[in-house]
């Protein structure tokens, strides 16, 4: 884990040179409640707008977000969205290099998403063509880069700017200044990527360019998968092949000895949106290798990163904290009690409640110290879920417990509190907190419904806040006979 650790801290000084297909990706969130008179279709309420990088602006929003000085080169029209799209690249703190085509309209991507549930993708684009003048600006930027890179990433979105003679005119260069080159494919014809170091298909451009059908789920189906890559080395001199198996994970395939590939399996987690995942699993890999990991170790990392972003919504990038966080996760769960990722950082947890609020879901909170799990919890935790769409659990930790009841509690350690929490059906999410009070918890995620038994509003802070906002405070039913103070006074006066 800390050479993981050391890797992911030291891609600042990763260099990377991006070349794709750019384009700008809209976002129109709203919600549906009815189906239009007109026509057998949904009518969506418009909510809000946003506006990202897409295509392989994505793997470098990706590349600057894990902290990599990342350079682009692409194509986009003299308009509009061009300039917006030059924008967002300066905001990344990339270095744009971009070839502005006379005539040509910058592809524009419109997403309507009702809830968590896209409804339709409405495209805005024409195929460039990159004529011999357009080649020769391209190939002058790529070239000016190629000097400073430590690794080139050729993100291939189909858009016309890899066609059958720039492609191999950038591989080519880049070999010759002793570049490694990883693509990420489009289309069956991979004789544009002859030369590559690495190309890194999916499971359908993989039968797409060989013709072979993997299941993973079926015994032997790695020997269709060598046979398939060979196809690949023989014809196109290719030195690796990655393949992204969805839920499956990866399979990494050496040009110089087939049997000796490896199998990453995928990383578990609820999927909010696979959008971009295959970007950050290219950036993240790229970065890796540029660090000097090995092949295992990038893969590691990359399959760590998609299976993060797939859990967030819209396009989305990975941070190297949230990557380090990961894997520290990752490890832990390999050695220790399983639970279902649901123990937050308080940051976390923010980002989770203002999602699910997006989504029109009743977001509710709870809290304590829980030292003792017994039924009057159980009872609580119940009725609060039953108010909300989403439990949020505050917990205090070790150290506030101490200030607020003494040195000798709690009796069961924070680990052992959050664990237990977050097994039960009834709780979605721990968050455990180290304030006296988990006013500045609630404060961060703005509950719809706060939940506790035992405190009339009036001395009740925390409610009131959430009331103040229009929010709802429930004081919850005491199931009487039930506290952890009880039950430890009862094991001290019992008889040896």
């Amino acid at each position: 884990m800390n050479r993981l650790h050391t890797l992911i801290d030291g891609f600042p000084r990763v260099r990377i040179l991006c070349i794709g297909d750019v384009m700008l990706d809209k976002f129109l969130y709203g919600s549906v409640s009815r189906i239009s008179p007109e026509a057998p279709v949904p009518i969506m309420k418009m909510d809000r707008e946003t506006r990202m990088l897409g295509g392989a602006g994505n793997v470098v929003t990706n590349l600057c977000a894990l902290g990599c000085r990342t350079a682009f080169v692409s194509v986009v029209g003299n308009d509009g969205h061009g300039r917006q799209v030059r924008r967002f690249l300066e905001e990344t703190c990339c270095v744009p290099e971009l070839v502005e085509c006379e005539g040509y309209e910058t592809t524009v991507k419109v997403r309507f998403v009702a809830g968590k549930h896209h409804l339709l993708r409405a495209d805005q684009e024409q195929p460039l063509r990159m004529v011999p003048e357009l080649a020769s600006r391209f190939l002058e930027r790529v070239d000016a880069c190629l000097p400073e890179a430590d690794l080139i990433l050729l993100s291939d979105y189909g858009k016309g700017l890899f066609d059958g003679q720039t492609t191999p005119d950038v591989i080519a260069r880049c070999r010759a200044a002793g570049k490694s080159v990883i693509v990420d494919p489009k289309g069956s014809d991979y004789s544009r990527y002859k030369g590559a170091t690495l190309v890194k298909p999916n499971m359908k451009e993989f039968q797409e360019a060989t013709g072979v059908t993997l299941n993973p789920s079926a015994t032997g189906w790695e020997r269709d998968a060598i046979a398939g890559a060979q196809r690949l080395f023989s014809e196109f001199g290719i030195e690796n092949l990655l393949v992204t198996l969805s839920e499956h994970g990866m399979i990494f395939i050496p040009s110089s000895n087939p049997s000796d590939f490896v199998c990453i399996p995928t990383e578990a987690r609820e999927v909010f949106d696979v959008s971009g995942a295959g970007d950050t699993s290219l950036a993240s890999l790229g970065a890796a290798l540029a660090a000097g990991a090995t092949v295992p170790e990038a893969l590691v990392v990359s399959n760590v990163a998609a299976g993060i972003v797939v859990g967030k919504f819209g396009t989305a990038s990975v941070t190297g904290t949230e990557l380090k966080k990961a894997l520290e996760e990752k490890a832990r769960k390999a050695s220790s009690w399983h639970h279902r990722n649901n123990i937050l950082t308080p940051e976390a947890a923010a980002e989770l409640a203002d999602r699910f609020r997006r989504e029109k879901k009743v977001v509710g909170f709870t809290n304590g110290c829980f030292d003792l799990l017994h039924l009057g919890h159980l009872h609580s935790f119940m009725k609060a879920r039953e108010a909300c769409d989403v439990l949020f659990v505050g917990l205090n930790t070790d150290a506030s417990i101490k200030r607020l009841k003494g040195e000798d509690r709690p009796i069961n350690n924070e680990e052992m509190r959050s664990l237990l929490l977050a097994s039960l059906d009834f709780i979605d999410y721990v968050v455990p907190f180290d304030e006296d009070t988990a006013l500045p918890l609630i404060e961060k995620l703005r509950p719809d419904v706060i939940a506790k038994e035992g405190y009339p509003l009036e001395r009740w802070p925390e409610g009131q806040y959430v009331t103040s906002y229009g929010g709802q405070a429930l004081e919850l039913p005491r199931l009487e006979g039930f506290s952890s103070t009880n039950i430890i006074n009862r094991m001290k006066n019992s008889p040896e």
